[in-house]
């Protein structure tokens, strides 16, 4: 795919639109449909439409794999530690009435901020499992010269 043109420009266009997207679905998760969970599958397809159209190693220059567990830790650090931010305001964990003078303005940044760790880590997470599948090579799953069977058509079938 990396020598087809088509391709090429079209995933240079989609590529930011798809991540703006993304961010809205996370941005309004707590109003209409969308939250953490999606936003972070949508945003972590950009990055898989990138390394399919240009290359496994140019997604892995995309996003290195430091930057892939920053992201990891970041979003439950990010999770828990809103949580822990209530205990330490005299609430329970995870309860968003505390962070803020106002209940309901407590309750908008509390559900934010957990939706944004939940999505960090779903990114995060998405494009671990892809580059830890697509990194396999094709030679791991050849069967031995002596098994019968199989698929790798070496025995002329």
């Amino acid at each position: 795919m990396r020598d087809n043109p088509i391709l090429r420009v079209t995933a240079k266009i989609l590529f930011a639109p798809i991540i703006v997207f993304g961010l809205y679905v996370q941005f309004h998760g707590d109003y209409s449909p969308g939250g953490g969970f999606q936003a972070g599958v949508i945003i972590a397809a950009a990055f898989i439409l990138h390394a399919l159209i240009f290359g496994l190693e140019a997604g892995r220059r995309l996003v290195p794999g430091w930057v892939n567990l920053a992201m990891l830790a970041g979003g439950v650090i990010v999770y828990g530690g809103v949580g822990v931010a209530g205990m330490m305001l005299d609430g329970l964990f995870l309860d968003y009435n505390v962070l803020s003078y106002d209940a309901s303005k407590g309750q908008h940044y509390g559900i934010i901020l957990v939706e944004f760790g939940v999505g960090l880590t779903v990114t995060g997470v998405m494009l671990a499992l892809f580059h830890a599948f697509a990194g396999f090579a094709e030679a791991h799953y050849k069967p031995s010269s002596g098994s019968k069977g199989g698929t790798s058509g070496e025995d002329g079938s």
